[in-house]
């Protein structure tokens, strides 16, 4: 993601997670986030608390996409206060691993979202994000998503079994 242009207080962390994410790399992801945080995906309804789901999170989406985010030409970012961040990014990435219930079907996608990242002590605490789950599902192949399968990713969400 290209880098805004004034310093907050959190920007150096945002930078150091977002490339920790972009490579993969779960230690060092992890290592910039509050073991208190939750991660919300409001298009399926998953709640990830705490750094476990936090891990889960980022382990649903590298396993079905090995996704990368970075900036979309149409996007932008503000710091809203210093301790809460608003982007509009994109994933990019291909469907090599099962989601929601879904085979991989090898096609790759462009993922326009909207995230909004808050701060405590310098860590993330809470990320929130907006996509349409049907632009994903119609560039796999798809057009819809079983209830069974959504829900049992709710429950992996919380510690379930996926």
């Amino acid at each position: 993601m290209n880098q805004p242009v004034s310093h907050h207080p959190n920007q150096s962390m945002l930078f150091r997670h977002l490339a920790a994410e972009n490579a993969h790399d779960m230690a060092a992801t992890l290592a910039t986030i509050h073991p208190d945080c939750v991660f919300r995906d409001m298009a399926t309804g998953q709640v990830f608390p705490g750094l476990a789901g936090a891990e889960r999170h980022y382990r649903q989406w590298w396993d079905a996409f090995g996704n990368v985010v970075e900036r979309s030409a149409l996007g932008s970012a503000h710091w809203i206060d210093g301790d809460t961040y608003v982007a509009e990014p994109q994933y990019v990435g291909r469907h090599v691993g099962p989601f929601l219930g879904l085979a991989a079907t090898g096609r790759s996608f462009t993922l326009p979202f909207v995230v909004f990242v808050r701060f405590r002590d310098g860590l993330f605490v809470e990320e929130r994000f907006y996509y349409d789950l049907a632009t994903l599902l119609r560039q796999l192949g798809q057009d819809r998503i079983d209830a069974a399968a959504l829900q049992a990713a709710q429950a992996y969400a919380l510690g379930g079994a996926a």
